[in-house]
């Protein structure tokens, strides 16, 4: 693949970040610059109106302003997901209807659009049964949950499968980032 420009590779693409308080901050951050560098829109979905509050690794942090309900949004509207984690956001994802059921709509035969999901963010596919016989990473605390999902859990600093892009922790970012945009630029994965 060629060296990715700054500004263009994502023109056109529309991009959701699903997240509500206590997402790691770096881990929507700094994938949303990324891919607003790259040209995509990007759209901060949530179960919560207004803004949310991140969690910078050991305090609240910055606020970020949410543009679309989870019950009101579309996963037919975006070309790919974001799942940031942090521990209180995927935690508080999982059992929210909602939330589940707009990630459930970037996967199945006719979608299989890419997801990217880092730290904890993997325990929301794993609440919606979307992990059995993929290979996956994450924060090494929720290994086991991925593991009893059905998962292949590896040790990476970015695991690919199929368009779903894992990583472990803020320190893996500068991968999962050039990983993400990768899979968006090649679009739907076959469904396996």
């Amino acid at each position: 693949m060629s060296t990715l420009q700054t500004g263009s590779q994502l023109k056109g693409k529309k991009i959701a970040i699903l997240a509500t308080d206590g997402f790691e901050q770096s881990e929507l951050f700094s994938p949303r610059n990324a891919l607003l560098d790259a040209g995509a829109t990007v759209e901060v979905i949530s179960i919560k109106e207004g803004e949310i509050t991140g969690w910078d690794e050991d305090v609240w942090g910055d606020k970020v302003a949410v543009d679309k309900l989870a019950s009101e949004a579309n996963s037919d509207d975006y070309d790919a997901l974001l799942l940031p984690g942090g521990l209180f956001n995927p935690d508080s994802l999982r059992i929210d209807k909602d939330a589940k059921a707009f990630v459930d709509g970037f996967f199945g035969a006719d979608k299989n659009k890419p997801v990217a999901a880092i730290c904890h963010g993997p325990w929301l596919l794993a609440e919606i049964n979307k992990l059995r016989d993929r290979t996956v990473t994450s924060f090494p605390s929720i290994k086991t949950d991925l593991i009893n999902a059905g998962a292949n859990w590896v040790d990476k600093e970015v695991s690919v499968d199929r368009g779903l892009v894992t990583s472990r922790s803020p320190a893996d970012l500068a991968a999962f980032n050039r990983k993400f945009i990768e899979e968006i630029i090649e679009g739907k994965h076959q469904a396996h």
